[in-house]
């Protein structure tokens, strides 16, 4: 991976992200033992989700659908909207 393709893929200087994310980490850490969250909380958190998601079977499938669709009915016609909008712009200014 030569050094242009590796700083395009960490977004900069790989050190100097290195250590904005451990600054970062150390930052949020400090506010989550604040709140009283710890690390095991979360864990414990995504495996509780996961074995009630894996408990459920297929029942958890039409779960995810019924709120894909839910969504997908006000995103979609938004996103659409939108892209149509911009498209019109794009159209009367370009000659």
């Amino acid at each position: 991976m030569d050094k242009d393709a590796l700083y395009r893929f960490f977004g900069g200087s790989p050190g100097a992200v290195l250590l904005r994310l451990v600054v970062l980490s150390f930052i949020l850490g400090v506010i989550l033992n604040a709140l009283g969250v710890s690390p095991f909380d979360i864990v414990n958190s995504f495996r509780r989700l996961f074995l009630r998601l894996y408990h459920m079977g297929f029942d958890s499938l039409v779960w995810i659908w019924r709120y894909f669709l839910i969504g997908a009915v006000i995103v979609f016609p938004v996103w659409l909207i939108m892209r149509l909008l911009r498209f019109g712009r794009r159209g009367r200014y370009q000659a």
